[in-house]
């Protein structure tokens, strides 16, 4: 009997906020209160829009959430905590997930509200949707159909290849990873797509 198809909803396509997008955008400087808006685009047209107000100025930090939902008012608010960097530089933040609880650095929008990812059913990444030979092939063959993509990486604008009379690390890891997609023979790659 064949497997059912499944569709599910998938994490790449959510709405999300970040830890590291409220940090860029100067929201968890400490002791401060700041308001602001997060929009999304999807192919070029607004996908949706909440305006927040982060405080890290009271005892529990918190961030909080005010959108419309089904044209329903929603209102929340979501705590930040922080901890010691391991590196010994300043602090790391996270939010706690008002529903599960989990200390977590990226919040999903799949229903009605911002939660961590395992407090959804049914979503996956999209990685994990692909076949088992779709996988292998990537694993194998996907730096060959990459390759563009390395190219332009390569011939950025502003792309530095040396620092200090040294190559960079990045460019170290490109340039080989250029030179592994053009040593797969075009039999193997032939082969490996008929097969």
């Amino acid at each position: 009997m064949a497997k059912p198809k499944m569709y599910p909803t998938l994490y790449d396509d959510l709405k999300k906020i970040s830890i590291s997008y409220l940090t860029k955008h100067g929201y968890l400087k400490q002791n401060q209160q700041k308001y602001g808006a997060l929009y999304w685009n999807l192919n070029g047209n607004s996908a949706g829009n909440i305006s927040i107000r982060v405080n890290t100025q009271s005892i529990s930090p918190y961030l909080e959430l005010d959108y419309k939902c089904n044209e329903a008012p929603i209102n929340y608010r979501v705590q930040l905590v922080s901890a010691p960097s391991n590196l010994g530089k300043g602090v790391v933040w996270y939010f706690v997930c008002p529903h599960t609880g989990k200390r977590c650095r990226k919040l999903y929008l799949a229903d009605t509200y911002f939660y961590h990812r395992t407090a959804f059913r049914g979503c996956m990444y999209e990685k994990q949707t692909h076949s088992k030979k779709s996988r292998y092939l990537d694993k194998t063959l996907g730096v060959y159909f990459r390759t563009d993509q390395l190219f332009e990486q390569l011939y950025k604008k502003h792309f530095k290849k040396q620092y200090a009379g040294k190559p960079t690390i990045k460019y170290l890891k490109l340039t080989q990873q250029i030179q592994r997609a053009e040593s797969i023979p075009y039999h193997e790659i032939e082969r490996a797509l008929i097969s």
